[in-house]
């Protein structure tokens, strides 16, 4: 007798979905209203989850002393070489610091001078004791009025009719129950997409990488598949990083004005540029070219440098500091090796993600979307992502007190009966883990992996759309003997989602704009005609590419309305 997943429903005002950086704070912003019912559904315990569950050693988004809010955007743009939402970016920009307070009066930790201002590092950073940021987050949404939490729970399929959302379906990490639930209003605040690419450490050490190993781009999968529209996927994201260990580099680049240098002794990134894509550019192209390894030059920084150093990591990356340690070396006495990871889709260091409009609504009506899986505004980080958790609950009780949602009419025993199917498939002589490590060979070799130097062309991005709808046809003989495998089937369906839309936003941007992050070798050069949004809907028959102009000047507010049948319409002059 096969298996049957056991079924519950549970009803809400507003589930969140994903307790990180952004689920946390939209929580407690909609807990500080307190009219609506909120449920967080978190895949791992909220306490210790997302990409703050390490803690963090600084605030990278802050707007220091002499600057202003148009500082922060004018920064955001030239990174992004122009491909940004500047709406987006000044709305963030201008919570920055109070977001930052709230975190202070909550208990986090600042670091201060003599004169009791923030220590700064760098223009936009200021320096924490970061190591409880999460807990601290995580007690905040416990503790506001009508919030409350389940964890252990892996979101899988939006509930949609009529492009209204009508709540969601998931089920337990720890058992094989199902939960089918009911909400008015969605916040979308799940993590971005790795494991997409092959890894920098295969095989024992695969998820020894930048990004969260479960952040696994369920947000994004679930919107695709939806029909949400989504914006600028073409803009990967990769890390400069220590390698081995794929500690940050930018504490030891701002913290001690740590130089770029090759392998014979040249400091090479002025050479390429300072943006975020031309530092891995720069290091990419110099060990192609046969003068790496490259490194951060740290061995003159001072003996006090190097014990801030030490501690710095611990509050987010230890393997580091133990590595100097038991390396019998510091960074005084030996430079910091760097080498970039694989690529990665995140919205908070690029523009990759749901379209949305000022309130951060996506073109589903009741389904907003935060932090990571928010596009348009790259450079979030830890602050950003709240502002938009914050902006995104705003919204939310604006639309819930004009529109108290729809009654529910959506079937979801399809949802179901999928759980079921791979619950009860005929043992299959192809493991998960065979599949996912076919998607990555394919992601890498063909569409601008590591062993290709993020390199990739319009041949080899066809060949990668066919092989990886040919992994769609495996994925549905895989067999689950348990809830995690099942969970690890899901995190599989959700990453080739995201390769597809992927490989054809990759396709659709007929330039190279940002090197490494998108190094199209059929188009080498910047175009002009391509300062634009590449966006995308999934439809019926494939994926449809829309190039939407720049939202710019004075920075009219892009507002989504929709019609009585729920369609939507486009304002702010951005139009099909």
């Amino acid at each position: 007798m096969g298996k049957n997943i056991t079924v519950e429903e549970l009803n809400t005002d507003v589930l969140i979905i994903g307790g990180g950086t952004a689920g946390c704070y939209g929580a407690y912003i909609l807990g500080q209203n307190g009219k609506y019912e909120v449920l967080i559904a978190e895949k791992a315990n909220i306490k210790r989850s997302g990409c703050l569950a390490a803690g963090v050693n600084a605030i990278n988004a802050y707007i220091t002393k002499g600057r202003v809010p148009q500082d922060y955007v004018d920064y955001c743009k030239n990174d992004a070489k122009g491909i940004v939402r500047e709406d987006l970016l000044l709305s963030i920009s201008e919570g920055l610091n109070e977001a930052t307070k709230t975190l202070e009066d909550n208990g986090l930790v600042i670091l201060k001078d003599e004169n009791g201002d923030y220590v700064t590092r760098g223009n936009r950073n200021i320096k924490i004791n970061g190591e409880n940021i999460k807990p601290i987050l995580a007690r905040m949404a416990k503790d506001s009025k009508n919030v409350s939490v389940i964890n252990h729970i892996n979101i899988t399929d939006l509930l949609v009719k009529e492009n209204r959302v009508l709540g969601a379906v998931g089920f337990g990490v720890n058992d094989e129950k199902a939960y089918v639930i009911k909400a008015k209003a969605v916040l979308m605040a799940t993590g971005g997409a790795a494991g997409l690419y092959r890894p920098n450490n295969p095989g024992f050490s695969r998820h020894k990488m930048w990004y969260p190993p479960f952040n696994t781009g369920a947000g994004y999968a679930m919107g695709i598949n939806a029909g949400a529209e989504m914006t600028t996927l073409e803009m990967r994201f990769i890390a400069l990083r220590c390698k081995d260990t794929i500690a940050p580099t930018g504490t030891i680049a701002q913290g001690v004005r740590a130089k770029q240098m090759n392998g014979v002794g040249q400091i090479y990134e002025t050479k390429y540029g300072v943006a975020t894509c031309e530092r891995v550019y720069g290091t990419t192209v110099e060990n192609m070219e046969g003068r790496g390894p490259c490194y951060l030059k740290t061995d003159e920084i001072s003996n006090e440098q190097q014990e801030d150093l030490y501690k710095a990591y611990l509050n987010m990356a230890p393997s580091q500091t133990l590595k100097w340690i038991e390396g019998g070396q510091g960074p005084a006495e030996q430079n910091v090796e760097i080498e970039g990871t694989e690529p990665y889709i995140v919205g908070g260091h690029t523009a990759s993600g749901y379209w949305i409009d000022d309130d951060r609504a996506t073109t589903v009506k009741g389904l907003y979307a935060a932090g990571d899986v928010a596009g348009g505004a790259p450079q979030k980080y830890v602050t950003g992502a709240l502002v938009e958790g914050k902006i995104a609950a705003e919204g939310i009780l604006k639309l819930l007190d004009d529109d108290n949602g729809a009654a529910f009419d959506s079937s979801y025993e399809a949802i179901i009966n999928n759980y079921n199917k791979h619950l009860n498939n005929a043992d299959s002589d192809i493991s998960i883990e065979q599949v996912e490590e076919a998607m990555q060979k394919i992601m890498d070799e063909y569409a601008g992996g590591i062993s290709k130097h993020y390199q990739f062309n319009d041949t080899g991005l066809v060949i990668a759309r066919k092989l990886i709808l040919g992994l769609f046809e495996v994925f549905e003989k895989l067999r689950a003997n348990d809830s995690d495998e099942l969970l690890q089937i899901y995190e599989l369906r959700d990453r080739l989602i995201v390769c597809l839309s992927l490989i054809e936003h990759l396709h659709a941007r007929k330039e190279t704009r940002w090197h490494s992050f998108a190094e199209n070798m059929t188009h080498e050069n910047e175009d002009d005609n391509y300062r634009l949004y590449i966006n995308s809907i999934k439809e019926a028959d494939g994926i449809k590419i829309i190039k939407r102009p720049l939202v710019v000047d004075e920075y009219k507010p892009l507002k989504f309305t929709f019609n009585e049948d729920n369609s939507i319409n486009y304002a702010g002059g951005v139009v099909l």
